[in-house]
């Protein structure tokens, strides 16, 4: 099972999130994620640095790590925008980012509408996931698609037609993991406590058949490269 972080995205400056995907690299993680959001869900008022800028800086600075989206929202910008980008980023790192994909839901849709930026129901979200997954697949792109901690069968449906992965983001960092017919399954959401709880959960998740654990932005990157060490052992 690999495991990677979120970074520190949630701040006025990018070069402490590249210093961190940098040292994630030093400590041996295999990849490291970035959000997609105009602002942190729920406070319009902070800062966010911007997803492929990050990326793009990410690619720069490390040489084995992958990188990727968790997740970019469809819709935000045009679909072939989106895949454009998305596949720019891919060549610059020489093949090492993971596309993460999401419809969004109720609460990213106000920073759509804040912005004067359509959000169209369901449905039509999915169809733009379904088509922008099959376009990043077919230039050897892999995919992940966001279905959130509940059975999101419908958004599971579009993983399962690509081929593609189901990312769950489970807030409560319990090993929620529902035998779907997919390729793969990968999780993402805190891992808190001291060392031992950190183990604990990454055993229990690759015991849940978790392909990839992505925990957010921790306490230590230390403490997650160990936990990491101490599962491959």
């Amino acid at each position: 099972m690999k495991v990677g972080v979120t970074l520190p995205q949630f701040r006025h400056e990018g070069d402490s999130a590249v210093a961190a995907g940098v040292r994630a690299e030093e400590l041996g993680l295999d990849g490291v994620f970035v959000f997609d959001h105009l602002w942190p869900i729920g406070s319009p008022d902070r800062p966010i640095i911007a997803a492929l800028p990050l990326l793009g800086a990410l690619a720069a600075e490390t040489d084995q790590l992958q990188i990727g989206t968790l997740v970019a929202r469809v819709g935000l910008v045009p679909d072939e925008v989106l895949i454009d980008q998305l596949v720019g980023v891919s060549r610059l790192t020489g093949g090492r980012l993971i596309a993460g994909l999401g419809t969004g839901d109720h609460l990213s849709a106000q920073e759509n509408l804040a912005y004067g930026v359509a959000y169209p129901p369901a449905a039509e979200r999915r169809d733009s996931l379904e088509r922008c997954g099959a376009a990043l697949m077919s230039e050897g792109i892999p995919v992940w698609v966001g279905a959130g901690p509940r059975p999101a069968f419908l958004t599971r449906e579009v993983a399962v037609r690509l081929g593609a992965a189901v990312n769950i983001w489970q807030e409560k960092g319990e090993p929620v993991l529902a035998p779907d017919p997919v390729v793969e399954l990968t999780w993402a959401g805190p891992l808190r406590g001291g060392q031992s709880e950190i183990d604990s959960s990454l055993t229990r998740l690759s015991d849940a058949g978790a392909t990839w654990v992505v925990c957010a932005w921790p306490d230590s990157l230390d403490a997650i490269a160990q936990a990491k060490d101490r599962l491959a052992a």
